[in-house]
């Protein structure tokens, strides 16, 4: 599992980072305090506080490198 801080401060932001990792097999969560939601559902984002930088765990044997390369715009 990999760590990394994202910041998804726009709807437009929102809406294209979960199209971003769809594309992916591997799962996805996003952590923001005591709230761990999976990071495919849209609804579930929005119900996070979008102001301030989220953890996103990647659970990705191999390709964690390619997904990297894919949330680079979305990283801090």
């Amino acid at each position: 599992m990999k760590t990394v801080q994202i910041s998804l401060n726009s709807i437009d932001k929102v809406k294209s980072f979960v199209n971003d990792i769809t594309k992916f097999d591997c799962d996805f969560d996003l952590v923001s305090g005591r709230y761990v939601i999976d990071a495919k559902s849209i609804m579930g984002i929005f119900s996070l506080d979008l102001s301030k930088p989220i953890d996103l765990n990647i659970h990705a044997e191999g390709a964690a490198e390619d997904v990297l390369a894919v949330l680079k715009p979305y990283m801090i």
